[in-house]
């Protein structure tokens, strides 16, 4: 089994905060692949389902930012995993907007939900990186990470979350590589296509990338596209 985690603050009033990155990318996977209903299970909310050839439970910590290795732990704990078989989804400030990165282990950089999954469970987890940009200036970064995305960044954070979903199954078969260099693929062939429509006069056709082994299946309700639509209200 691997465990996903999101990693953001729970609560209406942080849904859209690029602190909660991580909580959306969770959300993301769990539509385009069918997962079932939430439920509160290890102090989060979970869902569990097959990704490609892997059991994945996915968690969303509901203790704040600040605790969320209690949460981690609890489920560490109960499934008896091996910190490899951890993944870890989270903001980046030293990422460019829309940049992901994959890494196991290492220092925590004052993020204060991987703080707090290391002294629960040590750092030999997997972390997937996702670059929200930094503010220029450090005693900004508070306010910076705790304020919603700008409109115009909903442009590259929805088929970036498109993409992280998609590709998913590559992590939870532990092809960590695969999946950051199909997330950057997916997203330089959104680019180009958008650069040829706009060349051509145009709309760009959105384009999804989709894995190898087992393809996305489509949400019953709606995909991840839907429900960033419905979070940003457009």
């Amino acid at each position: 089994m691997k465990l996903f985690v999101g990693l953001g603050n729970p609560g209406r009033e942080y849904a859209l905060n690029r602190h909660n990155v991580g909580f959306m990318a969770v959300d993301a996977i769990a539509a385009a692949h069918r997962f079932p209903a939430w439920r509160k299970r290890f102090s989060g909310l979970t869902s569990e389902a097959r990704l490609g050839r892997e059991q994945v439970l996915l968690l969303k910590p509901q203790t704040f930012m600040n605790e969320s290795g209690r949460s981690v732990g609890e489920a560490v704990r109960f499934y008896k995993l091996g910190l490899e078989d951890v993944v870890v989804f989270h903001d980046e400030i030293d990422l460019a907007p829309g940049k992901v990165r994959v890494k196991t282990g290492g220092g925590v950089a004052g993020h204060n939900g991987l703080k707090s999954l290391t002294a629960h469970i040590g750092n030999g987890y997997v972390r997937v990186r996702i670059g929200v940009g930094h503010p220029g200036q450090k005693d900004l970064v508070a306010g910076y990470v705790l304020h919603d995305f700008a409109k115009a960044e909903h442009e590259w954070l929805e088929p970036l979350l498109g993409a992280i979903a998609a590709e998913a199954p590559f992590l939870a078969e532990g092809a960590n590589d695969k999946f950051q260099s199909r997330v950057a693929h997916a997203l330089q062939a959104g680019d180009e296509g958008k650069a040829d429509a706009a060349g051509a006069g145009q709309a760009p056709e959105r384009k999804r990338a989709t894995p190898e082994r087992e393809p996305a299946k489509p949400a019953a309700k709606e995909g991840p596209f839907g429900l960033l639509r419905r979070w940003f209200g457009s």
